[in-house]
């Protein structure tokens, strides 16, 4: 005959049970799953040093370990840099707000330091880039994680200095879109880390090098929970590099307006891109703006319009 536990060791299992952090994570991480492993002293690995790594997950804890900390969680971030995964993840259990950044993807060849810390701003955005949310869930979506890693993130961990290399396309877009030296070299920061993350993103699911005057046509039904193409994911880092709204402004969960640039504010750049996002239908009731091409330089002679109307940030 077995023998029965007392009630009490029970009553208490059950509680530590029932009392325990729950783990929840977002299973695919930054990247689609890859086997792709890049050990430390690989002859593969091009990448960050680790105190590139470090530095910039210092810099990443110091600015938004506060932000967090007021919102009642507390930054973690996981630096496995002896992990040859080529991925990052974010997850919570109970108030730890943790983001799980592996050596393997600092080492891969196509990452700059500026694109690393664009990997850990849309990390942050999982848990900080308010709408639109996974069903039912804590986490921004893959898109909207997109979004606020330039629209937001990016512009407080970057230094507004000139990156050693300048696309063309960015500058025309960013120096039309911001005349002040520091936001628009920002700007172009954040567009030549999209660049890295999209060469990445093209190596690992083997597309096309995506351009930024070359923005994905696609428009989706409905939004895009999931992992956008690589040519969707760099007009998203751009667009959110785009916009004009104040690094300040906070985002909504569950409003797509505060702290973003749409359609329903009279914006026509820096918009969340349609190859993964449906707009509210309030969002769609402005033909003008919705008739928009994406094509650069039918953005700037909107630009130019917009500017001299007095319709500026």
């Amino acid at each position: 005959m077995r023998k029965m536990l007392p009630l009490a060791v029970v009553l208490a299992l059950f509680a530590s049970d029932r009392l325990a952090p729950r783990v929840r994570l977002l299973c695919k991480g930054f990247l689609p799953p890859n086997n792709l492993s890049i050990p430390v002293g690989s002859l593969r690995a091009a990448g960050l040093s680790k105190a590139q790594f470090d530095a910039v997950l210092d810099r990443a804890l110091s600015i938004y370990g506060p932000i967090i900390a007021a919102r009642g969680g507390r930054l973690d971030i996981e630096r496995d840099w002896q992990d040859p995964t080529v991925n990052a993840s974010a997850e919570r259990i109970g108030s730890i707000w943790r983001l799980n950044m592996y050596g393997g993807l600092a080492r891969h060849p196509a990452v700059t330091p500026d694109g690393f810390s664009l990997v850990v701003c849309h990390e942050l955005g999982h848990h900080l880039g308010g709408y639109p949310k996974l069903d039912g869930d804590w986490a921004t979506n893959e898109g909207g994680a997109d979004y606020f890693a330039t629209l937001k993130c990016l512009r407080r961990l970057l230094p507004a200095t000139t990156p050693e290399t300048v696309d063309p396309t960015a500058l025309r877009a960013c120096s039309g879109v911001f005349r002040g030296e520091a936001r628009r070299t920002l700007c172009l920061r954040e567009a030549m880390a999209g660049l890295s993350l999209g060469a990445l993103l093209a190596q690992i699911g083997g597309s096309p090098l995506p351009k930024l005057d070359t923005p994905d046509p696609g428009r989706v039904s409905q939004t895009n929970d999931d992992h956008p193409a690589a040519q969707c994911r760099l007009d998203t880092y751009f667009q959110g590099g785009l916009c004009v709204k104040p690094v300040g402004e906070e985002v909504s969960d569950d409003d797509p307006n505060p702290g973003a640039c749409t359609r329903s504010q009279g914006f026509s750049v820096g918009l969340r891109p349609l190859c993964w996002y449906k707009p509210p239908a309030s969002q769609r009731e402005i033909p003008e703006v919705a008739r928009l091409s994406v094509d650069p330089q039918v953005v700037l002679k909107r630009l130019e319009a917009l500017r001299a109307s007095l319709r500026w940030d």
